[in-house]
């Protein structure tokens, strides 16, 4: 039984392998994904640096609410009046307020910018979900057409009418090719239909 498991872990690992090298195939999705990365080491270097940025503030806040504290402290030993003490204790509690409300109003604007850019990367990465299913709609689409019409089309190409015709039962592969500026659609389409024989 651990065998089997086993197995079947092996099967999915490589179904997923399979599923990843087609995804990196795609030019556009190891752009997107680079972007992304790019996108991300942007966040996170704004945030160290806004991070260092409320670090030094703090360090200056503390130093000067450690001023404050050591002007009260000698104002405690010197006796000076209680009307100076009760000015020191305000100045104290105006600064650590105000102190808390930056930290508060930085701290918001990030954690807001974070939000905005993290529901922009989401938008986009449901957009590329879209985009892969409708490719793999189109990719089906395209197989059952083949396999309805034994008609395989060249898509590379978009200058020309061009294509496989594939006859399973005679075991041919006949190449086709039409110029679109030296016949119509439908004279083409005439043509092709001939060719495959119905």
């Amino acid at each position: 039984m651990g065998d089997l498991t086993r197995k079947i872990g092996v099967e999915e690992l490589i179904a997923y392998s399979d599923d990843l090298v087609v995804c990196l195939k795609n030019e556009r999705d190891i752009n997107r994904l680079t972007q992304y990365l790019e996108q991300t080491r942007a966040v996170q270097s704004h945030c160290d640096a806004d991070y260092n940025g409320v670090r030094n503030l703090l360090q200056d806040y503390q130093k000067k609410i450690d001023m404050s504290k050591k002007k009260a402290d000698a104002a405690k030993s010197e006796a000076v009046a209680d009307a100076e003490m009760n000015l020191l204790q305000k100045e104290t509690v105006e600064l650590i307020g105000r102190c808390f409300s930056y930290i508060n109003t930085v701290i918001t604007n990030e954690i807001g910018d974070l939000e905005h850019q993290r529901v922009s990367v989401e938008e986009r990465r449901q957009l590329l979900k879209k985009l892969e299913k409708l490719e793999q709609r189109t990719q089906m689409k395209l197989s059952m057409y083949a396999s309805v019409s034994s008609i395989i089309p060249n898509l590379d190409d978009h200058s020309k009418i061009s294509g496989h015709i594939v006859q399973r039962d005679k075991k041919v592969v006949e190449m086709f090719e039409f110029d679109p500026l030296e016949a119509t659609v439908f004279d083409n389409c005439n043509s092709i239909w001939k060719m495959v024989g119905l």
